[in-house]
């Protein structure tokens, strides 16, 4: 049976063979594939096919392992990233942002004081992220690339700003994370591409929140998410705003009229109103988690708590 390696013991998590092997996976569902354990990013592009979506980058694999196991995908060969350099695995603090390297796991960023001081929203997102064992292998960049609309983080990372550096058999690109979701379950990188780096941006005036509404769980699925910065003037107005729904979507998608309401606004009792009428106005898509018009509902309540959770939010903290 093929044990992914991040469950694997130590002796075997610490070989560093770069020699491809093929495992069959006990049960039916599993088929062969060659796996692949290149030692550099550049190697992991290369050994990508742009033509052949049988071949497929492996990250922590805590979706990609269901989705073979549901016979969703039968990848032929599976390029995976353990092994890649370290850089790509740590997280550093620059002088307005934070850089997380693309294979830094879930519960590395949660646990982060340089994060939680800077993005202290991110953090709090992550808590109820799945569960432990998920987080504790779940890498950043395989959780962005998987584009399940159902994802804590894409809204967030997107009412952050936040940016990615992508490395691909064409070279190397920037991509907003807004820009790189496309539709359900799709995404703006050709099949060469892998996400090598997540760029938060970090400003002294702004505050951010994600309400994560459950319908069973705290950590389970969300029937609707909801994502808000709030870039504040002195005088208790909002500069700036960005609002992101999610998980009643095919896609992360802001709400431009919501925006345009709260930006210049205080945020008061009939502002909620307006701002919470005029969200739910937004087409949504109903799931197992709700209908449409459940969601709906949901919207009008959450984005009006929401916006006053953002506002009342501190800052971030500008210094390491």
């Amino acid at each position: 049976m093929l044990v992914p390696n991040e469950y694997r013991g130590p002796e075997v998590a610490t070989a560093r063979t770069r020699a491809s092997a093929v495992f069959a996976a006990d049960g039916p569902a599993v088929s062969p594939f060659e796996l692949i354990e290149p030692s550099a990013l550049a190697e992991a592009v290369g050994l990508l096919d742009p033509n052949d979506s049988s071949v497929r980058a492996a990250a922590g694999c805590t979706a990609l392992m269901l989705m073979m196991k549901a016979g969703v995908l039968k990848p032929r060969r599976l390029v995976s990233l353990r092994r890649i350099e370290p850089r790509y695995c740590a997280i550093e603090r620059e002088p307005r942002a934070i850089r997380l390297g693309a294979q830094v796991t879930l519960a590395q960023i949660e646990r982060s004081a340089v994060v939680r001081a800077a993005l202290p929203a991110v953090c709090r997102t992550l808590e109820r992220l799945a569960n432990v064992r998920v987080r504790n292998v779940a890498c950043i960049g395989g959780n962005l690339a998987h584009a399940d609309p159902h994802m804590d983080l894409p809204a967030l990372l997107i009412a952050l700003d936040a940016g990615l550096v992508v490395h691909g058999g064409a070279g190397v690109r920037t991509l907003a994370v807004a820009e790189l979701i496309t539709g359900y379950m799709e995404t703006a990188l050709a099949g060469d591409e892998l996400i090598a780096e997540v760029h938060i941006p970090i400003h002294a005036t702004r505050r951010a929140v994600y309400r994560k509404v459950t319908t069973r769980s705290a950590d389970d699925w969300p029937a609707l998410g909801i994502a808000i910065a709030l870039d504040m003037n002195p005088d208790g107005t909002a500069a700036d705003a960005r609002v992101v729904v999610s998980a009643a979507t095919d896609r992360p998608t802001r709400l431009g009229e919501v925006e345009a309401l709260v930006c210049g606004a205080r945020i008061d009792d009939a502002l909620l109103g307006r701002a919470g009428d005029a969200a739910a106005e937004q087409a949504l898509i109903g799931d197992q988690h709700g209908s449409a018009a459940y969601k709906r509902e949901l919207l009008r309540v959450h984005l009006r708590r929401a916006l006053r959770e953002a506002a009342s939010a501190p800052p971030a903290a500008m210094t390491s």
